[in-house]
């Protein structure tokens, strides 16, 4: 049987992945988590929260670091319709600017065809860890062989250009870990149940890898300014606006 893996890349001004979050606190962890991302899944395809979880339970996930983004935070006030009730303050962590790439493993290929398409004509509104963040496009998915490792290893680096610029050489990958292997943190993230009445969740065991950043070229022996649209640019010099100088 083949082992194929799905990837999705995760972008969008803000996004919160939490796993811990508790009454006014609202916090995120630096990479999405399992239950926020299969939560995701289960809204593309249709599914209710009350809906059984047993066939996204055996799903291998992972996800790859691609822009790591920064933590920012929103201090909140609100008050009843009639304004006479204060509600409790609530601070709410969020990532801003940031670029993930998540994987999802399994041996059922019907499964990953039918993730891969819900992505494309998603039954519900899709969100990156809360309501109000919504992705910046479309989720760009694809079906690749080879276990998620393997996958977010290989894939394309899907960092902003700005980004790419910078001098990285390696990416963090957070991958379920295999019984038997180190582990190098645990979440309780691995969704049970999303019925808000009796919303559950487990313990799931994470390995954290580097790998080299997939493409990586060196930068070319050149002090040409880059191209744009296929062509080299003139350098600018604003002064010739104001000066005698042929323009």
């Amino acid at each position: 049987m083949t082992v194929r893996t799905l990837l999705m890349t995760l972008a969008g001004p803000q996004q919160a992945w939490g796993s811990r979050s508790r009454f006014a606190t609202r916090g995120t962890e630096r990479a999405p988590t399992r239950s926020g991302v299969l939560g995701l899944v289960a809204a593309a395809l249709g599914m209710d929260r009350t809906d059984p979880l047993d066939r996204l339970a055996a799903i291998r996930f992972g996800v790859r670091i691609d822009q790591p983004g920064t933590i920012e935070r929103d201090f909140q006030t609100a008050r009843t319709l009639d304004g006479k009730t204060s509600m409790p303050l609530s601070q709410r962590y969020y990532l801003a600017d940031a670029v993930f790439v998540a994987g999802l493993e399994s041996d059922d290929e019907t499964l990953l065809d039918e993730i891969h398409a819900a992505l494309r004509r998603p039954r519900y509104p899709l969100f990156l860890g809360r309501r109000a963040f919504p992705p910046a496009r479309p989720i760009p998915a694809a079906i690749v062989d080879g276990t998620v490792r393997d996958a977010l290893s290989a894939a394309p680096w899907q960092a902003s250009p700005q980004s790419q610029r910078r001098n990285i050489s390696s990416l963090e990958i957070l991958v379920d870990a295999a019984p038997g292997e180190p582990v190098d943190l645990s979440l309780e993230d691995d969704p049970i149940s999303f019925d808000p009445r009796r919303r559950r969740h487990g313990w799931r065991d994470v390995r954290v890898l580097t790998v080299a950043v997939p493409g990586r070229e060196e930068e070319p022996p050149t002090s040409l300014p880059p191209r744009r649209n296929g062509f080299i640019p003139k350098p600018h010099d604003p002064m010739l606006l104001v000066s005698d100088k042929e323009v």
